[in-house]
């Protein structure tokens, strides 16, 4: 079966290109919803070193999607399920490393083609069914949600001291997802937003307090932190928070940065403070959020406001459209409605 890839072949250019989809092999998937991430972005704007690009490109972009299964040979799933796809794509397991972090796994949109082609060959274990009734423009960034579920369940197996008050930097898509989940989880501590947009920090209407990063109380202390900052901003974000925290208290890392950010580590050393890095998720982070949704429909409700616009893509060029609106955006997700 002829299959059509759309790949960035150089920063804001686009181009189709032929693949054959072997039926018998795996689950071929139509794209159905799908939503651009920083990283997606990065790499548009050839915002990568040079030498990244030359490597990766050309590539299909987008990690963040759902679709509907055409096909599959193993019998496992029905042809018109709906289901997440997950990027990561272990090649080993490992007792005691997970699948995101083992160095051999690949990762879609990342040197791997991504999800913008018509029909996606994926493994059946990279598929999780969604219930008929989810809300599927808020479903197709479910790979983002995982990413704050992996970090807050890597934090609740380390952190060691009392959980009253936590705090996230970041008034962005992922700091909004971390705060909701961590008010969903912890229902009784107090959150609290740290970030510079007022207007984004107004919409963390579920949260205990906000503060603007310049007018933090200097007696304000928390337990444990959430930073979801990333770029050069982060130096800020966890020199802030390393005062802000308590004694023996965690901060979890979530934000990239391209630059090597200096930490305070006497302060650290000091405090006896615990620091953990997160990237990505794997299968069983999108099985624990999908039915955390189930169990909490009212989640839907808060991450729609997400969403800034959807955009129906039947051409290349609606696929640049989207992701020059996405760029002007300091807030929120463009969703595709993947129609090609």
């Amino acid at each position: 079966m002829i299959n059509i890839v759309y790949r960035l072949i150089s920063p804001k250019l686009f181009e189709e290109a032929y693949d054959e989809i072997d039926v018998n092999k795996d689950v071929v998937v139509r794209p159905t919803f799908l939503s651009i991430c920083k990283a997606d972005q990065r790499y548009y704007q050839g915002e990568r070193p040079s030498d990244v690009l030359d490597e990766k490109l050309p590539m299909a972009l987008i990690h963040e999607g759902i679709g509907e299964v055409v096909y599959d040979n193993n019998g496992e799933f029905d042809v018109g399920d709906k289901v997440v796809m997950i990027p990561n794509t272990p090649v080993e397991s490992d007792e005691y490393i997970s699948e995101n972090y083992l160095e051999s796994s690949k990762f879609r949109a990342s040197g791997y083609d991504g999800f913008t082609a018509d029909l996606i060959n994926i493994k059946n274990d990279r598929l999780v069914k969604l219930p008929e009734n989810f809300d599927f423009e808020v479903s197709s960034f479910i790979e983002l949600i995982s990413v704050a579920f992996h970090g807050i369940n890597r934090f609740e197996k380390i952190a060691a001291t009392k959980k009253d008050k936590l705090g996230v930097w970041g008034d962005g898509s992922l700091g909004y997802i971390t705060a909701l989940l961590l008010k969903t989880l912890y229902p009784n501590s107090e959150i609290y937003v740290f970030g510079k947009h007022i207007e984004n920090l107004n919409l963390f209407s579920f949260t205990d307090k906000i503060f603007k990063i310049n007018e933090v109380p200097n007696d304000l202390k928390i337990d444990h932190a959430f930073e979801c900052v990333g770029s050069q901003a982060a130096q800020l974000a966890i020199d802030q928070i390393i005062n802000c925290l308590n004694p023996q208290g965690v901060i979890s890392l979530f934000g990239v940065s391209e630059y090597q950010i200096p930490i305070n580590t006497r302060l650290v050393l000091e405090k006896g403070l615990a620091i953990i890095g997160n990237s990505r998720s794997g299968r069983e982070d999108f099985i624990e959020v999908i039915s955390l949704l189930q169990d909490n429909p009212n989640l839907f409700k808060y991450l729609s406001n997400l969403i800034i616009d959807t955009i129906e893509i039947n051409s290349l060029d609606d696929l640049k459209e989207a992701f020059n609106r996405d760029h002007i955006s300091n807030f929120g997700k463009i969703v595709l409605k993947w129609n090609k």
